[in-house]
């Protein structure tokens, strides 16, 4: 069947399976070069494999929950909603979560999803207690930071190319509500912003949408969203009573693909216009619905289709703290004479490094996304080039179109990942486009 990442590019004809169990999922390893995906969320090509894409998402149970830790054991297809749905009502949320709650389990530690509070508490991997990971001969290994470390190591963030994720245990966090104090701070330029990050970077969320059409002294203006979780005292009084009762989000729905004039630089400068003078003139404290904060574009079912039929492409990188207001200047400064304006522009705070190849570093994160064009991808490689001049590094679960010298320029890991991948007989068994496009 034809697949694609959420970006829809690039498209690829794939033979997919669907194993119902482990057997199964043994004996599909058997087919050859094989690659595990989820629910399909990552943006590129890292879930396609021409030849052996498995859907995981059969593996859908939630084995065991433990109320005294808040370690959830689930296996690998579980949603994060369905997560979400089941414990939330018992006063437990995720400890990290990303911009979508429809990810698969084994699609966050694969990707070492980061959230809001990484800058405190870092990413998905910092609470994982152990995976359970398949080897190409079809035996499962039981991996941790004390058992088997080298291969948590490596399988967290990298990106399935140690093996399908069968089975994972995690911890939960404990919250009052399903509410969140919010403070809404909007900036004049990118300087005021990285000025308010450091300020409040006892917060313990944070992000920030950041104008990339503007210049002079408004570049970088944004408008930037801190929280914290309620407690039952912060509520109404007839919103104590059921506190993790928010209210139901209308969902809207993006049916087809948008034509193509949709998204211009016209029409991304004013819907970015419009957008931070409402944001500007929002309350500067307010009470959100954990959906609203932390999920908004999840109630657009469908909105990659936004972006017309040939898709869009993603572009994140982290700076370092000592580069990151130059790097982000320069960054700001191309895209906004290139005129390819992003109206989904976020800004984020980072914190200590994860494990193996994982993504994160401390320094401030940007992520991007266009409509796929020749001029977006053209500029794309100048960003790139200047977030390698300012010491970046890219995010594997946004790429769609990097190259094998850019990833190596970045980030010095991969060479020692590939060789991981080698010594240990993985480099064969599983691959996807991206690991064949990148070299690794």
């Amino acid at each position: 069947m034809m697949l694609s990442g959420w970006g829809r590019f690039p498209r690829q004809s794939c033979a997919v399976s669907d194993p119902r169990d482990i057997d199964e999922l043994a004996q599909v390893l058997q087919a050859g070069s094989a690659i595990a995906r989820g629910n399909g969320r990552s943006y590129g090509d890292s879930a396609l494999n021409p030849v052996n894409t498995i859907d995981m998402r059969r593996f859908g149970r939630m084995v065991s929950f433990d109320p005294m830790t808040g370690q959830i054991v689930a296996e690998a297809g579980v949603l994060l909603a369905d997560i979400i749905d089941t414990f939330l009502p018992r006063g437990w949320f995720p400890s990290v979560t990303p911009g979508t709650r429809f990810v698969t389990v084994g699609g966050m530690i694969a990707s070492d999803v980061h959230g809001k509070n990484h800058h405190l508490h870092g990413a998905f991997g910092a609470f994982l207690d152990w995976i359970e990971v398949m080897a190409p001969d079809g035996r499962i290994t039981r991996c941790s930071r004390t058992e088997k470390p080298e291969l948590f190591h490596w399988t967290v963030g990298g990106m399935g190319l140690t093996g399908p994720i069968v089975c994972a245990a995690f911890r939960l966090r404990r919250v009052e509500t399903g509410w969140i104090r919010q403070t809404n701070l909007p900036t004049r330029n990118l300087e005021e912003t990285l000025a308010a990050f450091e300020t409040h970077h006892s917060s313990t969320y944070s992000v920030a949408w950041i104008d990339c059409l503007t210049g002079g002294d408004t570049l970088g203006r944004s408008l930037i969203s801190l929280g914290e979780h309620a407690a039952a005292s912060d509520l109404a009084w007839d919103k104590r009573k059921q506190p993790f009762d928010t209210p139901a989000k209308r969902l809207l729905s993006m049916p087809v693909s948008a034509p193509a004039f949709v998204l211009n630089r016209h029409t991304v400068r004013a819907f970015n216009d419009i957008y931070y003078r409402r944001g500007a003139a929002r309350p500067v404290e307010e009470l959100s619905d954990w959906k609203s904060f932390f999920y908004p574009l999840d109630s657009i079912l469908n909105w990659n289709r936004l972006y017309g039929r040939r898709g869009f492409i993603q572009f994140q990188c982290v700076l370092p703290p000592a580069a990151s207001a130059a790097g982000l200047a320069a960054l700001l400064e191309r895209i906004t004479h290139s005129g390819l304006g992003s109206f989904l522009a976020v800004l984020k705070r980072l914190g200590d490094a994860g494990t193996g190849i994982s993504f994160p570093m401390p320094g401030y994160t940007l992520a991007l996304d266009f409509p796929v064009s020749p001029g977006a991808l053209d500029l794309l490689t100048e960003l790139d080039r200047i977030a390698l001049d300012h010491e970046g590094r890219f995010y594997l679960a946004k790429d769609s179109r990097m190259t094998p010298s850019t990833l190596r320029r970045s980030d010095k890991r991969a060479e020692d990942f590939r060789a991981m991948r080698q010594a240990m007989g993985l480099s064969s068994a599983f691959t996807s486009s991206q690991s064949e496009r990148l070299l690794l």
